[in-house]
């Protein structure tokens, strides 16, 4: 992790790509949220690979509709090992990615967070 972090941007435009990925107008590339892990699109799950189960499509519309509360802020972690940028999000003040897991949405996965 880098040794200086940039603080929260708020973003612009906020849209779904799945239930644990999102893009932001004003922010380059895809952003992965933190701690999370979402059931992936039909087609999307590499034979061979652990996908979470459930309903990948459901699990975007969620992600969908926290979207559209404002303010969202992108709170930048790191990258992942596609480039990704890593990030809390929150919407109104709520994370996104607790908010994910409350809905039965996603599941914790790859990093620890406090919800």
């Amino acid at each position: 992790m880098p040794a200086y972090l940039p603080p929260a941007i708020v973003c612009e435009g906020p849209t779904a790509s799945d239930g644990d990925t999102m893009r932001c107008r004003n922010i380059d590339g895809r952003i992965r949220l933190v701690g999370i892990d979402a059931p992936e699109l039909p087609g999307h799950c590499n034979p061979g690979r652990y996908c979470t189960p459930g309903d990948g499509a459901a699990s975007r519309d969620a992600l969908r509709r926290l979207l559209q509360i404002r303010p969202v802020r992108v709170l930048p972690q790191g990258r992942d090992d596609y480039g990704r940028l890593l990030a809390r999000v929150t919407v109104n003040g709520v994370d996104v990615s607790c908010r994910m897991i409350a809905l039965g949405a996603a599941v914790r996965r790859y990093a620890r967070i406090a919800c």
